[in-house]
């Protein structure tokens, strides 16, 4: 086999890999190019919420995942490579403008669709649907490392799992190990004392009941949850809980029936934190999504369960609530909520994924 063609053996088994990765409602908004010894990734406008995610953060944070996952997966064949993000005009101003809190005093103020630009036409903060968010290009092998066999083998662990968590708290050494997980993919990892727990707990009722008052945006989210998803999208009722828990950081209410029993804990053995990055471009957010998949699968290969709150971050002013937070030194990506799992659980079903013809295209 010569060298060329390894290479692109190997960048198909990548973008293979990545189809695994977590999504906003499992959106999957990505596609990849084999082309030139290159792996391309791209976003994808139709599968963007675009009255949940308008400006296209959550979809950016999407394709960080599958970037991340891609990149695991080289590491696990001992491949070396180099990652361009390229940068475009709309990563030189914030999506939010650094707005003032009165600036956020609607929380569901989206544009009407005659004043809101299609997805390919937004600049802040994601970039043209026809350049590519980033590149990866081999470029050498390398023995493989243990800790890159153990996370390729936690893409298939992973799981987005919604039920209660148990009491048992996560240890201070397990914590201070995703603290330093997240800060080595570039990120950081915020945990929340009490008082911001309770914090927390307001930003995402604030944020459910904004959500719930749109008529247009809840359309959509049925678009995306709930049935047997026979596109190979969204959530299936089989990965959401039959009702929700009752935590004292309410999960998100999807207003669609489940079937996964929620469980009869509460979460008193719940850590919360913030996944936050230093910028708001649409570099910062890709950048994101790879940490919080590198975050993930660490919390994974440590029975650690990580459930993204994702609501507070979609609304600006709590957006703005959690970034006070963090004492205005970053921009949240995430809310997260981390707990041990019960190993009497099996895991929840894995939601369904695109084949990969749809998501991958070889250019000979």
């Amino acid at each position: 086999m010569s060298n060329a063609e390894e290479v692109k053996k190997a960048l198909v088994q990548a973008a293979d890999a990545a189809r695994f990765a977590p999504s906003i409602h499992n959106t999957q908004p990505w596609r990849w190019v084999v082309r030139d010894g290159r792996l391309e990734l791209f976003g994808v406008a139709e599968r963007q919420l675009t009255e949940q995610d308008p400006e296209g953060r959550m979809l950016l944070l999407s394709c960080g995942t599958a970037l991340h996952h891609a990149q695991v997966a080289l590491d696990a064949e001992g491949w070396r490579y180099e990652v361009t993000r390229p940068e475009s005009p709309a990563d030189q101003a914030s999506p939010a403008d650094q707005a003032s809190p009165a600036d956020h005093a609607s929380p569901a103020d989206h544009a009407s669709p005659a004043d809101q630009a299609s997805p390919a036409e937004q600049e802040s903060p994601g970039r043209r649907v026809d350049e590519p968010l980033a590149v990866i290009q081999p470029t050498d092998r390398e023995a493989i490392r243990p800790e890159a066999t153990r996370h390729f083998q936690m893409l298939q662990v992973r799981r987005t799992d919604r039920r209660t968590v148990t009491d048992d708290a996560i240890p201070e050494s397990t914590l201070s190990f995703l603290v330093k997980a997240a800060e080595e993919a570039g990120a950081r990892l915020h945990v929340l004392d009490r008082d911001q727990v309770l914090e927390l707990a307001v930003a995402v009722e604030h944020a459910q009941k904004a959500q719930d008052t749109d008529e247009r945006l809840r359309a959509e989210m049925a678009t995306w949850v709930g049935g047997e998803r026979s596109d190979d999208t969204g959530i299936p009722a089989s990965a959401l809980p039959e009702e929700l828990p009752l935590t004292t950081v309410a999960e998100r209410d999807f207003q669609a029936p489940g079937t996964l029993p929620a469980g009869e804990g509460h979460d008193r053995g719940a850590t919360y934190a913030v996944l936050y990055g230093t910028g708001d471009d649409g570099v910062d957010w890709l950048r994101g999504g790879e940490a919080l998949s590198r975050l993930w699968l660490t919390a994974a290969e440590q029975a650690v369960s990580l459930l993204p709150l994702s609501g507070p971050v979609e609304i600006p002013s709590t957006r703005f609530a959690l970034r006070r937070m963090l004492g205005d030194v970053g921009y949240p990506f995430l809310a997260l909520r981390l707990g041990s799992l019960d190993p009497a659980h099996s895991a929840p079903p894995r939601t369904p994924r695109l084949p990969a013809g749809q998501v991958i295209e070889i250019v000979d």
